[in-house]
């Protein structure tokens, strides 16, 4: 089959062999891919975790339908359309754990679900398992104007947050928060955006930070949190290493946790898939979590794609079509 390999000089396509199913696996004919940061380090030959490296097929979540079930698969079937995450998915055909796939709802495009099985397992996993959001608590999501970071606005206003806020650098997608949920849309960059988060909660700051950036903004991140507040650190886009100000870490008594899909077992994602499901199943089916597709490419077209992804000018996903689709 054909597939895009990571490479020290960039991704090639070439010709694999195509995946087989292990007895908890299904094998999907890709319709369609979403892209995410991750593509753009493995492109290269980096890993992800367990997935990428020289050689190996890259992307991380797809859209198709399945065409081999393992033995032990009760869940579905051959022919049933299906969206899920796992690797390998620049690929005619790709392969994941059955545990870590959901059907699509009728009616939905293979391009709409390619770009939603990330976006819904990190935000849903770090607002509600890791973040412990309440009904009626207050959430602020930095780097919101992402694919992820509009899922996190989106997950957050049907579970009953009572102010979502979200930044974002660029003020033309800033602008486009409310649209997705957000009360209040604040720049990072600015000298005032903690003040601003301050007089949307009273004077408290939020309850939970889920932060896609880190980097150098983590102390005033610290400041917009309320005392006995939580941040969940999802992404480093601003930087692996900062200087943090432990002081004021303490004196806030903020709860910091760190996450990532790299570290985890074929379990923990499977919980963290269940889970998703047992809250959203729901509003998916309803047309409730889509987003928007920011630009569409042809399969043969991923260096373009990834381009356009590095550029970081994109609202919303970047979508791959399958050689399928």
């Amino acid at each position: 089959m054909k597939a895009w390999i990571g490479g020290a000089n960039g991704p090639e396509l070439t010709d694999v062999a195509a995946p087989t199913a292990g007895a908890s696996d299904v094998v999907v004919r890709v319709h369609a891919s979403g892209l995410n940061r991750a593509d753009l380090f493995m492109a290269g030959g980096g890993t992800h975790g367990t997935l990428g490296g020289a050689g190996a097929i890259i992307g991380l979540e797809w859209a198709g339908e399945i065409t081999e079930v393992g033995s032990d698969v009760t869940a579905f079937k051959l022919g049933q359309r299906v969206m899920g995450s796992g690797g390998s998915s620049f690929a005619e055909y790709a392969k994941a754990d059955s545990g870590r796939v959901t059907a699509i709802p009728d009616g939905m495009s293979y391009e709409i679900a390619a770009g939603l099985p990330v976006a819904i397992q990190t935000m849903h996993n770090a607002l509600v398992t890791e973040g412990a959001l309440e009904r009626g608590q207050s959430v602020l999501i930095h780097g919101a104007s992402s694919g992820v970071g509009l899922m996190g606005l989106k997950i957050a206003r049907l579970l009953g947050a009572a102010t979502v806020i979200g930044s974002a650098r660029n003020p033309g997608r800033r602008a486009r928060l409310a649209e997705f949920g957000a009360d209040l849309a604040v720049d990072p960059d600015s000298e005032n955006w903690v003040e601003e988060i301050k007089e949307a909660t009273s004077g408290a700051g939020v309850d939970l930070v889920v932060d896609q950036i880190s980097g150098p903004g983590i102390n005033d991140t610290l400041r917009a949190v309320r005392v006995k507040g939580r941040i969940v650190n999802v992404g480093r886009l601003g930087g692996n290493v900062a200087p943090m100000d432990f002081n004021l870490h303490a004196l806030r008594r903020i709860t910091y946790t760190g996450v990532t899909f790299r570290s985890r077992s074929v379990q923990e994602v499977r919980d963290i898939v269940t889970l998703a499901a047992a809250d959203l199943a729901g509003p998916l089916a309803e047309g409730k979590l889509h987003l928007p597709i920011d630009r569409t490419y042809a399969f043969n077209d991923l260096v373009a794609a990834l381009a356009h992804m590095e550029a970081n000018q994109h609202f919303g996903k970047i979508v791959l079509k399958g050689m399928a689709g």
